[in-house]
């Protein structure tokens, strides 16, 4: 069977979460061929996998928003767009029922050369115009037309661009990911599975209300423009994956039918962790290590872990924070970090970049994460793994993990809000404090993935969800 496997700013270019997850799932099925479409943000990381792809990666499609948006204007063509393409277009643009087979077929349409033809036409500024009037009349006009153009660019090209055919389309989020792989089961008459890791929607509605770059009303319609995006992934898609029931309950009041979905959590390989490297003995045996596997990045929240930690610094004079992940995402916030570091006076602070989390998790006494969003974090479920307590915030799955679904095993860590620097260094304070009530939340954790939470038992489920779509499809798209 071949997979088309779409990912959005993650696979191959980024280490961790929805990466991690990807690769370990293509690594334990050799028995498919993979295609990777990877969509990314700037084309200058073109080719720069940070993994070796496994044998049976047999393509690499890599598309770049950054690349459309250098695209030349040409003013003023005219075409002779019917109603229900003028319809479809004004829909997407307001977020409003967006019929997504004419929408298709209109992006794609070979009476323009290029997407900017197409959005500086005088068919694509009347339909505006009109909306425009109907909706938007408090806004300037030329604002709107900018950002609206900035909106749909993107979108546009993509769908303008080759997409690989396979036996099925599998993506890892909603999004410009998920129109991809709608897009592909359209066009070659295949069935589409969407697994949500997070709430893609709801990340990027996160993101845009702390935006510089978009202001006032603008920041709505950029909002509604990606719920809008997700709703076209939940109505194509044959089968939903979500990794807890949050997540479930959530998609289901964005739009996606109930009966489409399902829990498949991640899991883990458990003997991988059975007997990892501890602390030589010796002198640096009475520290605390408190340890976080993150990227540091705005979304994981790195500067509260660094307040917490000068809290925790005050009580427990001999703790050390070792913060394991990459650094070169956001080299501006790892900046940004570090000068936190000096202005808090903070002692025994490591970033260590990319490592190998094995040789270093089981030196470590705490595992700490403060991300302000989460899906079902594989830091976590590696610690639990590993056995040992974590502190984090009340994100994704954060809670489930650590307390159990009624499960009788009990906790195996302490979760606080998010961004409460003080809440977060009283969970670790506590933790550091009591060796017993570490040990014991460690061994309910190993145990809580044992029975709950096992590689085996993932990838087992995803077998049957790839042979249970790929018998079935429907008749190929007419252009």
């Amino acid at each position: 069977m071949r997979i088309c496997m779409v990912a959005e700013g993650s696979y191959p270019y980024i280490t961790g979460g929805v990466s991690s997850w990807i690769h370990s799932l293509i690594q334990s099925m050799p028995q498919h061929e993979f295609v990777i479409y990877a969509i990314g943000a700037e084309e200058k990381n073109r080719g720069k996998f940070k993994y070796e792809l496994p044998p049976n990666v047999v393509e690499v499609k890599e598309s770049f928003l950054d690349v459309f948006m250098r695209e030349e204007d040409i003013w003023g063509k005219s075409y002779r767009l019917t109603p229900e393409e003028r319809q479809s277009i004004q829909s997407l643009i307001a977020g409003t029922g967006t019929d997504w087979n004419t929408l298709f077929k209109l992006l794609r349409d070979e009476r323009w050369e290029s997407s900017t033809e197409f959005l500086m036409s005088r068919d694509y500024f009347d339909a505006l115009s009109e909306l425009s009037r109907e909706r938007y009349s408090q806004l300037p006009f030329r604002e709107l037309f900018w950002t609206v153009r900035s909106m749909l660019l993107p979108l546009m090209q993509l769908l303008r661009e080759p997409i690989p055919e396979a036996d099925l389309y599998h993506t890892a989020s909603t999004g410009y990911a998920g129109i991809i792989a709608s897009f592909g089961k359209t066009l070659y008459g295949r069935k589409m599975l969407l697994t949500e890791h997070g709430i893609y929607s709801r990340e990027r509605e996160e993101e845009i209300i702390k935006a510089e770059w978009v202001q006032g009303y603008f920041k709505d319609l950029w909002i509604q423009f990606f719920y809008g995006l997700s709703r076209c992934a939940y109505d194509y898609a044959d089968r939903v994956i979500t990794l807890f029931n949050r997540n479930r309950e959530i998609a289901i009041e964005l739009g996606c039918p109930e009966d489409k979905i399902s829990i498949v959590p991640n899991g883990v390989k458990l003997g991988d962790y059975a007997a990892l490297p501890g602390r030589s003995k010796g002198e640096e045996d009475s520290r605390l290590h408190i340890g976080a596997v993150v990227r540091i990045v705005p979304i994981k929240d790195i500067k509260t872990m660094l307040g917490s930690f000068a809290i925790v610094k005050r009580e427990i004079p001999e703790a050390v924070f070792t913060i394991m992940g990459p650094t070169d995402e956001d080299t501006e916030y790892y900046e940004e970090c570090l000068e936190m570091v000096e202005l808090l006076g903070l002692k025994d602070v490591e970033f260590t970049g990319s490592v190998n989390v094995k040789e270093y998790l089981g030196k470590m006494d705490i595992i700490a994460l403060t991300s302000i969003s989460e899906g079902q974090p594989l830091s976590v479920l590696e610690a639990m793994a590993a056995g040992k307590p974590c502190v984090t915030t009340d994100v994704g799955s954060c809670r489930e993990l650590l307390q159990g679904r009624d499960d009788g095993i009990g906790p195996s860590g302490l979760v606080a809000p998010v961004m409460n620097e003080e809440e977060i260094a009283a969970n670790l304070t506590a933790l550091g404090r009591n060796r017993k009530m570490r040990e014991e939340m460690g061994r309910n954790g190993r145990l809580r993935i044992e029975r709950e939470y096992t590689h085996d038992s993932f990838i087992a489920r995803y077998e049957n969800l790839y042979r249970s779509l790929a018998r079935g499809g429907g008749a190929p798209w007419q252009e």
